[in-house]
C-alpha cells in the first residue's frame, strides 16, 4: 500500500480509531490523542507495517491497542519514582455528549466495572462494529476466547443494569419478585 493511500484510509478511519484509544485510556481524551499520534508516527515512520494478513482497521486497532498499553506501562513507572506523580486530569467535554441521559449513565459505569477484556471485547464489536474474530485479532487473542469474553461481558452488563434497576422498582423478573402475587 502506497504512502498516500494509507494516509487516506487513516484519515477515513480517524473517528473510530479515536473512539477506540479513548476506550483503550479509560476514556482520557488527552492521552487519546497522544497515544492515536504516537500511533500515526509509528505508522508514518514505518516502525508499524500493515502486511494485509487482516483488515487495515483491525491491525489498526490492535497498533492503537498495544502502544496505549505501553504508555500506560511509561507512566506509572514515571510515577513510582520519588518526584512524585500528578493525577491525570479527565477532560470530560467529549463524553458529556455521550452522559447526557441517565440510563447512559448507569451503562457507563456498568461497562467500567467489567474486566477489561470483556470491556475491550464489547466496545470492539459494539462500538466499533467488528466482528468476534477481527475483535480477537486486535486483542491478540482465540476466537472462542472473545467469544467468552464477550458473553460473560453482555451477562455482567446485564446483571449490572438488572441490579440497579431493582433499586428504582420492584424488580422485573419473576425469580427477583417472588413475594408477588401471580
Amino acid at each position: 500500500m502506497q504512502i498516500s493511500e494509507l494516509k487516506a484510509e487513516l484519515e477515513k478511519l480517524h473517528d473510530s480509531s479515536f473512539g477506540w484509544a479513548l476506550s483503550c485510556c479509560r476514556h482520557d481524551a488527552a492521552e487519546a490523542e497522544e497515544v492515536l499520534q504516537t500511533v500515526y508516527l509509528k505508522i508514518l515512520e514505518g516502525k508499524a507495517r500493515y502486511g494485509g494478513e487482516s483488515k487495515l482497521k483491525t491491525w489498526l486497532f490492535a497498533v492503537i491497542r498495544k502502544t496505549a498499553a505501553s504508555e500506560r506501562r511509561r507512566r506509572l513507572l514515571r510515577m513510582m519514582k520519588p518526584l512524585g506523580g500528578t493525577a491525570a486530569v479527565f477532560n470530560s467535554e467529549p463524553a458529556a455528549a455521550l452522559e447526557r441521559s441517565d440510563l447512559q449513565r448507569r451503562f457507563q459505569e456498568a461497562l467500567k466495572c467489567l474486566p477489561r477484556r470483556q470491556r475491550e471485547t464489547l466496545h470492539l464489536v459494539f462500538y466499533q462494529d467488528l466482528s468476534l474474530r477481527e475483535a480477537a485479532q486486535v486483542m491478540g487473542i482465540s476466537i472462542g476466547s472473545a467469544r467468552r469474553h464477550y458473553e460473560r461481558g453482555k451477562e455482567r452488563l446485564r446483571e449490572a443494569l438488572d441490579g440497579k434497576e431493582s433499586q428504582y422498582a420492584v424488580g422485573w423478573r419473576r425469580k427477583e419478585n417472588s413475594g408477588a402475587v401471580l
